[in-house]
């Protein structure tokens, strides 16, 4: 048998009884990179190596470390052949998150209780595969069968949402969520056939059309912009003149590029606190660390890894450009290197105004923290310094349809340091509040700050 019981991950009695008030709630999910063609088109997966290997880089790192050869893990091999490779690789990953998001996933989709293994693979591949046939498998049917209330995607301005639109009529909302990092990153490759492609010639229309398509996007429903930052820039000066010099096929210094990014991210996030949006700000990924294997394979294929900046000072001189005139968007920060959340857990505490409860949010272990004990610190850290009762809790951030698991996974690890707080003798074994705190963490905070 498996290691999913009703007591995984539960070593109290009160953890359980807590975790009892929040298992049946709906999910939030609002933040994660599912691709809204995909549900709006009622996709079926092939075959469980597609269901569950298929843009999963957290699988493919592990894959590597244990030695699978590439073509196994993103080249030609195939399905079973990746999907038997995998098995191979699992049940060494002792202590890793993907162990338990793995059999969470079996467990929960196809009722599957035994380990995935070498010896298991064949029965569990043909398990999956059988079921994937039927159509509660589809896509829009596993974000039902997941209780899935409201999916935020993630999506460029430059995009038509026509998807969405698709899926108004869906029992799910699928909201858009603007990440306009293609339009900000000036200083990357892609940025000059960006600029081409939206047809702008000036700092003043790239403005006007940045602020138009936020307007489109508001029209669709939605609530979050998102910004993926590989370091905090803040600067004062022309961001004009740094077009200009860009477009003119100048090479930028450091503080020019960082004059046009906080120029152009202050006036998205101008927009969002008109439009009652919340901003998410995800700061410090090392991207694409492997030339070789960029070249080879691109980006978003597992070679990115945590950075060591110095985050707090431009962060506060960002949030507080925007403050000083009352026009700092409700804001939630996530950091990819633990060693700052105390940075950012301080950080939130000099922006909170009434009547918000925790305008700006810690926002959860993400990425690299997205195990125990990256939740744990976060949660500790934010019980520290400010209010984890008014926590927005979990998001997936993830491409796959079976990730919802994780929420599952978020949940017993919450309701179990509360519990043991409460066993420790540290709060009191007041299950009524208690209750209440797992279950505003858990579904009800989010509901309210993003007015679902």
């Amino acid at each position: 048998m498996g290691i999913i019981n009703d007591g995984f991950m539960l070593k109290s009695n009160t953890a359980r009884q807590l975790y009892e008030a929040v298992k049946g709630l709906p999910i939030i999910d609002y933040h994660c990179h599912l691709d809204p063609a995909m549900i709006a088109n009622d996709y079926k997966f092939r075959n469980a190596a597609e269901l569950f290997l298929g843009g999963d880089h957290y699988k493919w790192r592990q894959m590597r470390s244990f030695g699978i050869e590439e073509k196994y893990i993103t080249g030609d091999a195939a399905d079973y052949e990746k999907f038997a490779a995998f098995a191979s690789v699992l049940p060494y990953l002792i202590g890793n998150p993907i162990y338990h998001w793995t059999h969470l996933e079996l467990k929960r989709y196809f009722d599957i209780d035994e380990p995935l293994t070498p010896e298991s693979c064949e029965r569990i591949w043909n398990r999956c595969n059988e079921c994937l046939t039927r159509d509660e498998y589809s896509a829009k049917n596993l974000i039902l069968r997941s209780n899935v209330e409201v999916v935020c995607t993630t999506d460029d301005p430059a995009d038509t949402l026509e998807h969405h639109e698709r899926l108004q009529g869906f029992a799910c909302k699928v909201l858009p969520t603007f990440r306009p990092d293609r339009a900000v990153d000036i200083d990357k490759p892609a940025f000059m056939g960006y600029i081409e492609k939206i047809g702008v010639k000036s700092y003043d229309e790239l403005v006007a059309w940045i602020k138009a398509r936020i307007e489109h996007f508001n029209s669709h429903g939605c609530r979050l912009s998102d910004h993926g930052l590989e370091y905090m820039p803040y600067a004062v000066g022309d961001a004009a003149a740094v077009f200009e010099k860009k477009m003119s096929g100048e090479e930028l210094t450091k503080t020019e590029i960082n004059v046009y990014k906080t120029a152009l991210i202050q006036v998205c996030a101008k927009e969002y606190a008109r439009l009652g949006w919340t901003m998410q700000l995800h700061i410090g990924p090392m991207r694409n660390n492997s030339t070789q294997m960029f070249n080879k394979i691109g980006a978003d294929a597992g070679f990115d890894s945590m950075n060591d900046l110095t985050v707090a000072e431009p962060l506060s001189r960002f949030l507080d450009s925007l403050d000083v005139t009352d026009e700092l968007p409700k804001t939630i920060l996530y950091t990819l290197n633990p060693k700052d959340n105390y940075v950012l857990g301080t950080m939130i505490g000099n922006f909170q105004r009434a009547p918000f409860k925790s305008k700006l949010q810690f926002g959860s272990g993400w990425w690299f923290n997205d195990q125990r004990d990256g939740m744990e610190a976060q949660m500790c850290a934010l019980a520290n310094l400010g209010v984890l009762s008014a926590f927005v809790g979990m998001l997936t951030d993830s491409r796959s349809f079976v990730s919802y698991t994780r929420h599952e996974y978020f949940r017993r690890i919450l309701c179990n340091l509360i519990g043991k707080w409460v066993e420790d003798g540290e709060y009191p074994a007041d299950m009524e509040t208690l209750k209440k705190i797992v279950s505003d963490i858990s579904y009800y905070n989010a509901k309210a700050y993003f007015n679902f």
